[in-house]
């Protein structure tokens, strides 16, 4: 059965040159990279057997991509995380990127940020992704609007 990198579960494509979703197989990974993507951003843990690879690393730089792994814990995101990911979404603004974590959730609560924060766009438009894949829990809400009310708004 030929891969496809948009079979990957809750898979967004957010712009021409980004591209989300939870977890993808080592397949998958495959069909990323034949995608002409250049960078995979994972924000899931390491450590959870039934949400991640045994060394997505490894397997990510073996297919010739750049692998970024920030581990944002589900119930307890921090602005350090975000910080990271911001950096990381500057620094590869120009590359094809994946960015994934087990669901789609964590990088949709992320990337709405980024896109509102560091890329200006309304509220509405850069929280579309979020809203088709979930409603965010209190943890994730509470995180939202501090860092939509603080430390990265100018």
């Amino acid at each position: 059965m030929p891969r496809c990198a948009t079979d990957i579960y809750n898979y967004r494509q957010a712009t021409p040159k980004l591209a989300t979703s939870g977890q993808p197989s080592e397949d998958q990974l495959a069909a990323i990279a034949e995608a002409g993507y250049e960078v995979v951003i994972n924000l899931a843990l390491h450590d959870d057997a039934g949400y991640s690879l045994r060394d997505e690393a490894a397997s990510v730089t073996k297919l010739g991509l750049e692998y970024i792994h920030i581990p944002v814990r589900f119930d307890a995101p921090t602005t350090g995380d975000l910080t990271r990911f911001f950096a990381a979404m500057a620094a590869h603004k120009q590359q094809r990127v994946w960015v994934h974590c087990a669901a789609n959730k964590r990088v949709t609560a992320f990337l709405g940020l980024y896109l509102c924060v560091c890329e200006g766009w309304p509220e509405d438009t850069a929280f579309v992704l979020l809203r088709e894949i979930w409603q965010p829990d209190d943890v994730w809400s509470t995180f939202i609007a501090a860092q939509l009310a603080g430390p990265h708004r100018a």
